[in-house]
Parts: C-alpha cells; sequence; structure tokens
C-alpha cells in the first residue's frame, strides 16, 4: 500500500495540479483556429474578394495578434493568467461566429481581426504553465503545450473540410460551438496561477516600459525568436513549390510533408526535447536546435533528390521541435516571475511580425524557376541568431526562475 501511495505521488508530481485543465483549454481553442484558417480565403470568394483581399483577411488576424500579444499578456501579469485566457477563447468564439454569419467582406475583417485581438492563449497558457511548475520541468510542459498547438493543425483542418461537406458556412459555426463550449467548461474548471497581489507586492517590473529594467534582458532573445521564425516561416511558404520543381510531387505530396513535418515536431516536443534540456541544459539546447536547423536549410538549399531533402527536412524537425521549446523557457527563466506574460506575449507578437516577414522575403527569393535561395538564406539567418543567442546567454550569467 505504501509502495502505491508513492507511486501514486509521483505521478501527481508529473504533472501539476491545473495543467491538464490548461492543456485542454489551448487545444480545443487551436483546434478551432485550425478549422478556420485554411478554408478561409476560399469562403471568402463568395463575397467576389480578390486574392488580394483574401489574403488580408489572413494578415489581418496576424496584425492583430502583433498588438495585442505584449499588452494581454502585460494584463496578465497584472490582474491573472485565468480572465485572459478566457477572453481568448470568447474571442475566437466570436470571430468565428462573425466569420460564419457574414455577409460580406467587411464582416469578414471585423471576425478575423476580433480573432487575432483576443488570440493571447498560447503565449499566456505558457505563462501559466510556468507559474505551476518548477523550472527544470518547465521544458517538459511547454512542450506539451506545443503538442496541443500541433493538434490543432491536424485535427482542426479535418474537422472543417467534413463540416464543409454540409454547406460552407459550417465550419465556422462548428468552430464558434467548440470555442463557446470550451469558454464555459473553462469558466468552471479552469485554475488562477498567478495571483494578482502577489504579483503586484513583487513584481515591480510589470510597471515598467516594455524593454525597460530587467525586461531589457529579454531583448535580444525576442531577436533570436524572430530571426529563427522568419528563416523557418519562408521554408513553410516556399517548400511546396520548391518541391513541385525539384522533387517532383504535387498537392497531395506537399500536404503529406507537411503534415508528416508538424508531427514530428510534436513527437520532439513530448517526447526529446525535455531530455535533451536535462541533459544539456537550456543554453545548449536552444543553440543546438539553432544551428541544427540551419544545418537543414543549407543542406534543403543544394536538394535536388530525396536523398538529401530527406535528412534536411529531418534536421529542420528536430531544430524547430528543440527551438520552439527551449525559446519559451529561456524567455520565462530570464524575464522572472513578475513578467513571464509579457515576455512570452512579447515573444507571440515577434512570431506574427516574423510570420509576415519570413514568407514575403522567402516568394521574393524564390523566383520564378524555384531556387534554393531562401533555405540559404534562412540558414544565414539562422546561424546569426545561433551566434546572438549565444551571446546573450553567457555560462556564466543563469537563467533564473
Amino acid at each position: 500500500m505504501k509502495r502505491r501511495q508513492q507511486g501514486r505521488g509521483r505521478g501527481r508530481e508529473s504533472l501539476p495540479a491545473g495543467f491538464g485543465t490548461i492543456w485542454t483549454a489551448v487545444a480545443v481553442d487551436l483546434v478551432g483556429w485550425g478549422i478556420v484558417l485554411p478554408i478561409l480565403p476560399i469562403y471568402a470568394k463568395r463575397f467576389h474578394t480578390s486574392s488580394f483581399d483574401a489574403a488580408l483577411l489572413v494578415a489581418a488576424f496576424s496584425a492583430a495578434s502583433f498588438v495585442f500579444s505584449p499588452l494581454w499578456g502585460r494584463v496578465s501579469d497584472r490582474f491573472g493568467r485565468r480572465p485572459v485566457l478566457l477572453v481568448s477563447l470568447a474571442g475566437t468564439a466570436v470571430g468565428s461566429l462573425l466569420t460564419g454569419v457574414a455577409g460580406g467582406f467587411t464582416l469578414l475583417m471585423v471576425g478575423r481581426i476580433v480573432d487575432g485581438a483576443s488570440g493571447a492563449s498560447v503565449s499566456v497558457a505558457q505563462a501559466a504553465a510556468a507559474d505551476l511548475a518548477r523550472p527544470e520541468d518547465r521544458a517538459r510542459l511547454f512542450g506539451l503545450l506545443g503538442a496541443a498547438f500541433g493538434l490543432g493543425f491536424v485535427a482542426g483542418p479535418a474537422l472543417g473540410a467534413i463540416a464543409a461537406l454540409s454547406g460552407p458556412r459550417l465550419p465556422f459555426y462548428v468552430a464558434a460551438a467548440i470555442a463557446a463550449a470550451n469558454t464555459l467548461v473553462a469558466f468552471k474548471r479552469l485554475p488562477e496561477t498567478h495571483v494578482p497581489s502577489t504579483a503586484g507586492a513583487e513584481s515591480p517590473v510589470t510597471r515598467e516600459p516594455l524593454l525597460g529594467g530587467r525586461f531589457s534582458d529579454v531583448a535580444p532573445l525576442l531577436a533570436v525568436a524572430f530571426a529563427a521564425l522568419v528563416a523557418f516561416s519562408g521554408f513553410e511558404a516556399t517548400f511546396a513549390l520548391f518541391g513541385q520543381r525539384r522533387l517532383g510531387f504535387g498537392i497531395a505530396g506537399a500536404a503529406g510533408v507537411f503534415t508528416a513535418v508538424g508531427a514530428a515536431i510534436v513527437l520532439v516536443q513530448v517526447g526529446l526535447v525535455a531530455r535533451v534540456v536535462r541533459r544539456m541544459g537550456e543554453r545548449v539546447t536552444l543553440i543546438g536546435g539553432l544551428v541544427t536547423n540551419a544545418g537543414g536549410l543549407a543542406l534543403l538549399a543544394a536538394s535536388d533528390s530525396w536523398a538529401l531533402a530527406a535528412p534536411a527536412l529531418l534536421a529542420l524537425t528536430v531544430g524547430q521541435g528543440l527551438v520552439q521549446t527551449t525559446m519559451a523557457t529561456v524567455l520565462v527563466g530570464r524575464a522572472g516571475a513578475g513578467a513571464r506574460g509579457r515576455a512570452l506575449g512579447a515573444q507571440q507578437s515577434a512570431g506574427g511580425l516574423a510570420r509576415i516577414a519570413g514568407p514575403a522575403a522567402g516568394g521574393a527569393l524564390l523566383g520564378s524557376h524555384a531556387s534554393g535561395w531562401p533555405y540559404a538564406g534562412g540558414a544565414a539567418l539562422t546561424l546569426i541568431a545561433a551566434v546572438l543567442a549565444a551571446g546573450a546567454l553567457t555560462v556564466n550569467r543563469e537563467i533564473a526562475a
């Protein structure tokens, strides 16, 4: 009996109380997001929009997220994680519903802006997980949250495609219903992990300018996050055309590759990151992930067959899985307990900007002949990010909890 109780104790320690609810809320929120995003440009064509207008709808979401993510992070540091997560979940429901009932381009745009402006679920959930976890457990919990993100990309489009068989508006109503139900469940079960009174008493940094005081320690890491994601999002935006020209696959082949890459990144986040961090430390893991990414991009630039492309994609998936998770753990450790939300919100904002700059730069470098320049340039940019990370995370400067 005593041995069984000890086993239960270890099980409870493996996942902090309340983390399961946070994970579920994020996973369901991202499933709803995954339903909407892939079919939105096609849906917008019903209103006689141009391709440029359809692209604007996607960009509006990113732009709103870029503006509001740091603000929501700051609010979560000041008033708690729970209310911000609830607003984020409810915003997804409202944005999806507005998109579904829209009769014209204007209301479509409003729906995307509402959804983007409220989209703070991932960064604030990471801050909540950091509140719950010991520093040595953060990589594992953040990896599990990364798996929730991957679930949204896999399950969301599949549900959207099935719902679309019954009508073009139904996927958006389904996404709104899922988000609304998620909000109600979270209202009853979501814990508060960051007590506002404690935050106000112990965290004066939250009242300083965005890059003032201790928060300035985070600025070089935000530059690293931006540069790394510019390179990777450039790959995402151009690889289908590159693969068609260089490797000879079509739409189904491209979809299969991206599904495999996404699944592999999730596996790395769940099964590999925490072990590598425990063995090598956050600094070495982050720099190693960036260097691995750079190597994969450089090899991909020279690829004209699967003999080179396969190991290049493997390096990219392993590197990106390591970078995505470890970057977040490094940021919250460097920012401190009183500025976790701000730091992660700023990272999400930088990521939104990178996902605009990366595809634009990648498309320009790809050219009509599908050259390898987007990946050669991405490799160089990622190596610069690795050097910057090495300078920011010196061996003598410990990452504080």
